[in-house]
């Protein structure tokens, strides 16, 4: 069964998803699968794959001068996606990114995607460069979501990007896009950025996962909004609980997402990396009973340093529901 059936199943049974990362470059995959190990006891409903695109770092010479040089720092999520895929028997959905890739590689990357079976898709633009003051696309490649989303669609169709048809095109992919809550930060407005989502759903998306965010009130209504303008698809909350001290302040920064007084309030009690991680559990928990309460049946977590945190979390919810 796929993301999408997972999804559309059954309305009053609750599940839940999580992201991970594919493991920094050299490093191997003992980590990422004891982590996964922990959840997958918890019988989730699909394992999300981020990807990440090539960036600049600049390398010593020794002699006074540097040298800059573009790496890929988590390579493989095509492959992680397939190993996860056949280690658990749990549906995988890897990122597809505008981000760093050409028309060109995607196609390819589809196709070994469909070479392996793996026929869910969550479809992103991708962030900027952190060189870059704003998004600059690969040459050759895609600016927009819109744009790998009408790819992916081709694809689907029968034709390659370049309109060459597929003699055999197996089976189409499913997809879902990203959509936030406290809107995108280079989108205008909220209202615009809506216009954004609807149109991804005009062309195709089954589904949406939110940014994080630790204001439920953001995302209800954001979600009425986005009924009142005709978009139906589901709109799935994503949540990361807070696990450290540094994330108090760094995560709102780099997720440009609002802390609610309540938790603030909080915050600045903590002392510790443990009572940061004790805060985070018990906000999300209530976050998560009050998402239950207003009718939302499928959660997604952002798990990356915070897997211990997300299996107590999920352990209480069970307990709960």
């Amino acid at each position: 069964m796929g993301v999408t059936e997972f999804i559309h199943q059954d309305k009053e049974q609750r599940r839940f998803s999580f992201e991970v990362l594919p493991p920094l470059k050299g490093t191997g995959t003992e980590k990422l699968f004891s982590d996964i190990d922990k959840l997958a006891a918890l019988n989730p409903a699909f394992i999300n794959i981020t990807t990440h695109h090539s960036e600049y770092v600049y390398k010593e010479l020794g002699n006074g001068q540097f040298e800059r040089q573009r790496i890929r720092r988590r390579p493989g999520t095509v492959a992680i996606a397939a190993a996860i895929q056949q280690r658990y028997h749990i549906p995988v959905q890897p990122h597809v990114i505008c981000s760093g890739a050409t028309i060109e590689d995607i196609e390819y990357e589809l196709l070994d995607l469909q070479f392996l079976g793996i026929h869910d898709l969550l479809l992103l633009r991708g962030d900027k460069a952190r060189e870059d003051s704003r998004f600059v696309p690969t040459p050759g490649g895609h600016t927009h979501t819109t744009e790998l989303i009408r790819q992916v669609t081709a694809f689907n169709n029968g034709f390659f990007a370049d309109g060459t048809p597929i003699k055999n095109p197996g089976r189409p992919f499913s997809f879902g896009v990203a959509c936030y809550p406290e809107k995108h930060e280079e989108a205008p407005n909220l209202e615009m950025d809506m216009q954004y989502l609807k149109e991804k759903q005009q062309l195709g998306a089954q589904y949406a996962v939110t940014q994080l965010f630790y204001d439920n009130s953001k995302y209800f209504s954001f979600v009425g909004k986005a009924r009142a303008a005709g978009i139906t698809i589901p709109i799935i909350p994503g949540i990361k609980p807070l696990a450290k001290l540094s994330q108090l302040t760094m995560v709102p920064k780099t997720f440009h997402c609002d802390i609610p007084e309540p938790l603030a309030r909080e915050i600045v009690k903590c002392q510790t990396d443990e009572d940061a991680r004790r805060l985070g559990i018990d906000w999300c928990v209530e976050q998560c009973r009050e998402l239950y309460a207003g009718g939302v049946k499928n959660i997604h977590f952002y798990t990356v340093g915070a897997v211990d945190s997300v299996v107590e979390i999920v352990r209480q919810l069970s307990l709960l529901s």
